[in-house]
């Protein structure tokens, strides 16, 4: 529950050089057998967020205490992690443990080096600074693996650091996953925490249990606490939630709070104390039920409400064994605060509780601006937005990228078109499947496979897996050195599959289909751009998830359409149907799908695919973004099997969607958004101009 500063805590013990990357030349110590960098393959490139307590406070600790009470009810949070957090690059080293750090300012600390053997980890983690997390998560591990040392350079720190936002349990977290990572030792999310809680044990930090959920990334997790047993279950959550966390800018005392707390237990002896394992116990157990389900609802005015239900219930009971530190003035300031009301569902304290942190639920995106704001600009205080975004059953995407583009020949000799650069809108230039590879991820997608063609295998390995080489690498800028690493990182996410001969887009596809499995994938287009124009700047792929989930419950697969002219329905699939719900043709419209016609003619498309609503030269093309159910595969498979091939001798994808169609259903979501195609001259400058 407490976090250790960097900046109060490192300086004493490790010089403070600023750090690129920490290499073979300047880590210090045992240097010269350090096995592996970013310059020749060995890192590995890790996040970890902080996590935020949205309901349950202190229950970790006192669901504990069943051990010696079995009248004590278990304990229950609810927690999520936060958008920001620890980077980091790892790779392995043969006898030291190598550590260094970078705070919310920039300024680094390190290299630390603790030798990887059991005595000096453990007096390590003993001491209580900084490093100890680090160290009591690695004498564990060796106790019961055998692994050698490794490097963990923290190059990056988006996390506020002592703000109730568990900074120290990430470090703790970040250690298990490095090791688990380097060493391959199959530890599950669970496994990780674990190993990150007793790690942190160790240490004089007084952590719970719910402090390592930030293992658990960016999904909600309700944790149920019964003594030594813990029980962890993720929540759902529908559509996006929009936070502000507010750093109060006040004082607390967190030992004192815990101190004055665990004063009820196991035995209370008061009717104070008897208050305190009421609220922690069976009140807290009601909230958490009544807050999951509004999660799972995505019931924002409920939880805001609960939020303000929970507040009540301890601002009572703690203020009755702990008045000097959870009266809370500056707190209750905030949260009554009158210009926000009327922006926000509810409030409460963060963490231990007391003036910290604070947290709103806000009643949109919009809102959740003003409220930043608002408390920055008239209370002078630090806030940072938390956006839990919808959970999303589609975990996978293919992308299919082994087109020859003979459009743009003879550019395509040397480079495909996936791969032509684009200057973003960031002012950078990139690949042209960079872009479209960072909003897939950033948008929930936790693979990325993409379909190449062999002789284009080592372009793509080059950009997502190898580092560049030292000599490279050192040239570029502090910023662009770290666009290198996480480039990296992406590519962690990213399987490159080769497609051997060039017979078609279905055919792509069905390359894919081991690593798809039987799970519902996305699909969009390699050979294109995709650029929102979604009134609250939704990205593409967040605009296709959502209506997923909102309109495919049965199944249906869902195709991405964008209203075109006439004369371009030659060049797409083109598709019709019948509008669901109140749509009447004014953006954003979702139908369902009756017609599907792979580039018809303008006489067939006149005659057959006239949209309700439209006017008669307008109709709607395939945007490139599908959701597609896994039974696309037999149809493949049989596609394959008869070898059923088009008139141009390839295995289509329009056909077999069109069958998919008929068994499960599609519905189409006209995007708000732009498509850049980037198969022919005329195309690509165009893309390039408009981009």
């Amino acid at each position: 529950m407490t976090s250790v500063s960097a900046s109060a805590q490192v300086a004493e013990t490790s010089d403070s050089r600023q750090p690129t990357s920490p290499r073979r030349d300047d880590v210090g110590g045992s240097s010269a057998g350090l096995t592996g960098s970013t310059g020749d393959g060995g890192a590995h490139y890790l996040f970890v967020p902080g996590r935020v307590c949205l309901f349950g406070e202190h229950s970790d600790w006192a669901g504990g205490f069943r051990r010696f009470n079995q009248d004590i009810h278990p304990g229950c949070t609810l927690v999520v992690g936060t958008n920001q957090g620890l980077h980091a690059e790892c790779w392995k080293h043969p006898s030291s443990l190598i550590l260094r750090s970078t705070d919310e300012s920039g300024k680094s600390y390190g290299p630390h080096e603790i030798p990887m053997e059991k005595k000096a980890l453990l007096a390590a983690a003993q001491k209580g600074d900084f490093w100890s997390y680090a160290a009591g998560v690695a004498y564990k591990l060796l106790t019961d693996y055998r692994i050698n040392g490794c490097v963990i350079n923290n190059y990056r720190t988006t996390l506020p650091l002592k703000k109730g936002l568990s900074s120290s349990a990430a470090v703790c977290v970040l250690t298990a996953r490095a090791l688990n990572t380097l060493y391959d030792l199959k530890m599950t999310t669970r496994g990780e925490m674990e190993y990150a809680y007793q790690g942190e044990l160790l240490t004089p930090s007084m952590c719970g249990r719910m402090d390592q959920a930030c293992a658990f990334g960016s999904r909600p997790v309700s944790m149920l606490y019964d003594g030594e047993f813990l029980d962890v279950d993720e929540i759902r959550v529908p559509r996006p939630l929009y936070y502000c966390i507010v750093d109060l800018k006040a004082k607390k005392d967190t030992v004192v709070i815990l101190r004055d707390l665990q004063s009820a237990y196991p035995k209370a002896l008061t009717k104070e104390q008897e208050d305190v394992q009421n609220v922690l116990g069976p009140i807290n157990l009601d909230i958490t039920a009544r807050a999951t389900k509004a999660f799972s609802d995505g019931n924002a005015e409920e939880l805001g409400k609960l939020m303000i239900e929970a507040q009540k219930h301890f601002d009572r009971a703690g203020q009755g064994v702990c008045p000097s530190q959870l009266t809370a003035p500056v707190l209750h300031k905030v949260l009554e605060y009158p210009k926000i009301q009327d922006l926000v569902w509810g409030g409460k304290g963060v963490g231990a509780g007391g003036d910290g942190t604070a947290q709103f639920i806000c009643k949109s995106e919009s809102a959740q601006s003003r409220v930043k704001q608002i408390l920055e600009e008239d209370l002078s205080m630090d806030v940072m937005k938390l956006v839990i975004e919808a959970s999303s059953n589609i975990k996978k995407a293919i992308i299919p990228a082994a087109g020859f583009g003979n459009g743009l020949f003879p550019a395509t000799k040397s480079i495909c078109p996936p791969l032509f650069p684009i200057v973003d809108q960031d002012g950078v230039a990139k690949p042209a499947i960079l872009i479209t590879v960072q909003e897939l991820i950033d948008g929930g997608i936790e693979e990325v496979i993409i379909v190449v063609q062999e002789t284009d295998l080592i372009a793509y390995e080059n950009l997502f897996k190898n580092p560049l080489p030292a000599q490279n690498y050192s040239r570029l800028s502090a910023d662009q050195k770290l666009m290198a690493k996480n480039i990296l990182q992406l590519g962690e996410k990213v399987t490159i599959i080769t497609q051997t001969k060039q017979e078609g887009f279905g055919n792509a596809v069905m390359c894919a289909k081991d690593i798809i499995g039987k799970d519902t994938f996305l699909l969009v287009l390699g050979d294109h751009l995709y650029k929102t124009a979604h009134p609250q700047n939704h990205a593409c792929v967040q605009q296709i998830l959502e209506c997923y989930k909102s309109f495919c419950s049965d199944g249906s697969a869902l195709i991405g359409l964008q209203k075109s002219p006439v004369d371009a329905v030659s060049y797409f699939g083109t598709a019709t149907g019948t509008w669901l719900g109140d749509n009447n043709g004014k953006g954003g419209e979702v139908m369902k799908i009756s017609v599907l016609k792979e580039k018809p003619s303008q006489e067939d498309a006149k005659n057959t695919l006239c949209v309700p609503g439209y006017d008669s030269k307008t109709f709607l093309t395939i945007f490139g973004y599908y959701v597609v159910p896994p039974i696309i595969f037999e149809y493949l498979e049989t596609q394959h099997n008869n070898n059923l091939r088009d008139e141009h001798g390839q295995f289509g994808f329009t056909e077999v969607l069109q069958q998919v169609m008929q068994k499960v259903g599609a519905k189409g979501l006209v995007m708000q958004g732009q498509r850049f195609d980037l198969g022919t001259p005329a195309h690509f400058l165009r893309t390039m101009k408009e981009w």
